[in-house]
Parts: structure tokens; C-alpha cells; sequence
């Protein structure tokens, strides 16, 4: 078991979604970066399912009440373990009252704990992924228990680590595919998409990340229609929205772009402020 001595900002826990209940309204969630936090299960050894905990700028302060093998991959937030500084993407040996800290994030804003077997938490539609509605709670709170699996003689290689290249915590373009109403866009909204810098909002968070800026257009709502992570919405009044794990399942306002996957793993890093610009893939 783990105990949390102290919630971060926003900490809960995910795996890779829920894939095949859209249809009933519920959202996909999971892992913000799927890529880092697939990174830390592989170096651990687990499945790239396996869930994990996600942390936002500020981390939680955790107690192990059992021996266990963490990784922790993404954002550098200083984490220690009993005040020893801890390297990102590296396996760790973690013994029974061993308490874990998070400190400021030195690049990136999302961090990723992965544990040997991963967080066994409540399985709710195939997943564990935290969402308010669906799991019994939507983020971790001081005094909460998160159970494990018990992994007593880790023979694993407490020295192995991953080297990555910090690009993916540092990029400012970010490359999409047309969306369904693009073309409705004449020729000069469309130079604007792609010649504005826009600014990270402060309301941005898992459900959709929003910018500053607005995009003045000519598009009408459409009939409500599917929508994905990483589906950029255009309002008619000029507010441009990107979606994330946690979005709805369908939505009226115009598509007009889609980040591909890598995109959408490496927007989730970027600060609140942050400037970025798409580049259109051919």
C-alpha cells in the first residue's frame, strides 16, 4: 500500500482509457502523455496498460508501506526518495517506509509514477482511470490508500535508466491533420490558423486546453458530431479549442484541425502562457 502524506495540485490515477464506452457518453481519459507514461512502464518491466499516477506542476509527498520498484518519467519535478534526489526515467528499489516527495518542476509540467505492476486501484468500464462520475474519486486527497501489488525480492536492475531527448518537453510547433470542417475556413482564416502564435490559457485542463487568442471567421455551428482528443474546435466567435483525454464524445462546433498523437503528448507538457503554433501535415 501507499499512503498520501500530501495531494499535489492535481494528482490521480491512469492508465491508457477507456475504449469502447463512447457511445454511451463516457470519455476516453487516461494518461495525459501517453508517451511518457508508457516510458516509465516499459522501463519498469510492465504493461504499457498499466496504471499509473499523473501529477500536474506540483506532486504529492507519498509514503510505500511495502517494498516495491518505482520509474518515474515526464515532467523533472526534483522528486526525492527519503531526501535523496531521484533521476527521471531511471528504476528505483523502494523499501517499506520509504517516503516519496515532489519538489518544483524543473522542465515539463506533467510527472508519471509507474509502479511494479502497476496502481491497483477500483477497475471501473475496463480502466482505471480516474474520472468524476465514473470512479469513486476524481483525484487523490491527503490520507488516501492506493493499494499494490506485493513485489517482495525485486530482482530487477535498480541501475537501469532511459536517456530521452528533452525536444518533447520543449517544442513550440506542433504538427496536425485537416479536421472535417476545414475547408469551410476561406483562404485568409486559414494563413491566420497557421501564422498565429497563440498563448496557453489558464482554464486549459484535461478535458481541453484553450488559448488567448481569437481567430476572427465566417464558420456556423454544425449538427452535432463526433469528436476525439486532440480535435481543435473553432467557436464562431473565435475561440479555439483543443480537446484532451478527458473531452466529450461529440460536439457542435466546427473541426477544423486534429493533432496527431505526438502533438497531443507533447501539448499537455507546455505551461499555462506558453506560446505554440501548428504546422499542417501535407
Amino acid at each position: 500500500m501507499i499512503e498520501v502524506l500530501k495531494a499535489g495540485l492535481y494528482d490521480t490515477i491512469q492508465d491508457l482509457g477507456r475504449m469502447s464506452y463512447q457511445e454511451f457518453g463516457v470519455p476516453i481519459s487516461g494518461v495525459m502523455d501517453r508517451y511518457s507514461a508508457t516510458l516509465a512502464n516499459s522501463i519498469l518491466g510492465n504493461s504499457s496498460h498499466a496504471a499509473v499516477l499523473e501529477s500536474v506542476i506540483v506532486g504529492p509527498h507519498l509514503k510505500f508501506n511495502q517494498e516495491t520498484a518505482i520509474c518515474i518519467s515526464g515532467a523533472d519535478m526534483n522528486v526525492t526518495l527519503n531526501n535523496l534526489e531521484l533521476k527521471t526515467n531511471a528504476v528505483y528499489q523502494v523499501e517499506a517506509g520509504d517516503v516519496l516527495k515532489f519538489g518544483t518542476c524543473s522542465y515539463g509540467c506533467r510527472s508519471y509514477v509507474a509502479v511494479l505492476g502497476g496502481f491497483q486501484t477500483e477497475i471501473q468500464m475496463g480502466s482505471r482511470s480516474m474520472y468524476k462520475g465514473v470512479t469513486a474519486i476524481y483525484k487523490l486527497n491527503k490520507g488516501d490508500i492506493l493499494p499494490i501489488l506485493k513485489t517482495d525480492n525485486f530482482t530487477g536492475n535498480s541501475f537501469s535508466s532511459v536517456k530521452i531527448d528533452k525536444s518533447h518537453f520543449q517544442v513550440q510547433e506542433f504538427e496536425v491533420l485537416k479536421g472535417p470542417e476545414f475547408e469551410k475556413l476561406d483562404e485568409i482564416e486559414k494563413q491566420k490558423l497557421f501564422n498565429t502564435t497563440f498563448s496557453i490559457s489558464k482554464d486549459s485542463n484535461r478535458m481541453a486546453y484553450q488559448f488567448d487568442e481569437i481567430l476572427d471567421n465566417s464558420l456556423q455551428d454544425i449538427i452535432t458530431s463526433l469528436v476525439l482528443p486532440g480535435t481543435v474546435q473553432l467557436t464562431p466567435s473565435g475561440k479555439l479549442i483543443v480537446l484532451m483525454r478527458d473531452c466529450q464524445i461529440t460536439g457542435g462546433y466546427p473541426r477544423v484541425l486534429q493533432l496527431t498523437e505526438k502533438s497531443i503528448n507533447k501539448l499537455v507538457q507546455q505551461f499555462i502562457g506558453c506560446k505554440i503554433a501548428f504546422k499542417c501535415l501535407k
